[in-house]
């Protein structure tokens, strides 16, 4: 009986050297400093927050990413700080093979912009508030009046309607809700007011106005009416 079977003992060598080499490898890695930084916004081209803002953050204040280490560099924690600002709603942060250290950036999306008294601030695609941008206005309805708790997710869903709908998006420019609920709209192109009624039956009623809208641009009578009334669903009643 052989007291050593070589063939284990070659694999047990080679197996440590292989964790030798890895752990050389990586605490090499570790030492190297990263070369750059880099962001990278995806979806809308509208900018809400600036990339050398996004950027201060990535490299947590220090002047440049060369000075930083990868072995400092905490991707978790980066990412954590970078979707708690107000603008931004999700990030994706990692460090490349060639040391780069970059990252996706996602952007929050206003649908619709609330003006109550004396502040402003957006509602995102997620109905949750966002503050104003100093770096762009988004082209979104200007909504008054008061909204809470009881018809914040009815009217987020209203929102995301209009903005969804590249009809609807276009030519609702505004929105004011009433002390009972019921909605008037306005139009980008014509003086009439939109009597919407409550947010119910949203679907209908908006299918209803764009198939009068369609068939009173062709006759020319949109500029006689004074107000659409949507609040039957059967019908659309138009006043002079």
């Amino acid at each position: 009986m052989k007291i050593f079977n070589w063939t284990n003992i070659r694999l047990v060598l080679i197996l440590g050297l292989v964790l030798f080499l890895y752990s050389f490898a990586q605490h090499r890695n570790g030492d190297r400093k990263l070369k750059k930084s880099m962001v990278v916004f995806v979806g809308e081209n509208t900018l809400f927050v600036k990339p050398e803002t996004v950027n201060k953050l990535l490299i947590e204040n220090k002047r440049d990413a060369s000075s930083i280490r990868k072995d400092e560099v905490d991707l978790n924690k980066i990412e954590k700080t970078l979707d708690a600002q107000d603008m931004i709603e999700k990030s994706d942060v990692f460090v490349s093979i060639d040391g780069v250290l970059k990252a996706v950036v996602k952007q929050k999306t206003p649908i619709a912009r609330i003006y109550n008294g004396d502040r402003s601030f957006y509602i995102d695609y997620e109905g949750d508030k966002m503050p104003l941008s100093d770096n762009f206005t988004a082209r979104v309805p200007l909504v008054s009046g008061a909204i809470n708790e009881k018809n914040n997710e009815d009217l987020a869903a209203l929102f995301r309607t209009i903005y969804d709908d590249a009809f609807l998006r276009k030519n609702i420019i505004a929105i004011q809700i009433m002390p009972n609920g019921s909605l008037k709209m306005f139009n980008r192109n014509y003086d009439y007011v939109i009597d919407f009624g409550r947010t119910m039956n949203v679907d209908r009623k908006f299918r209803n106005y764009k198939a009068f809208f369609q068939k009173a641009v062709l006759d020319s009578t949109l500029y006689k009416y004074n107000k659409i009334d949507l609040r039957f669903t059967e019908q659309v009643v138009c006043t002079k």
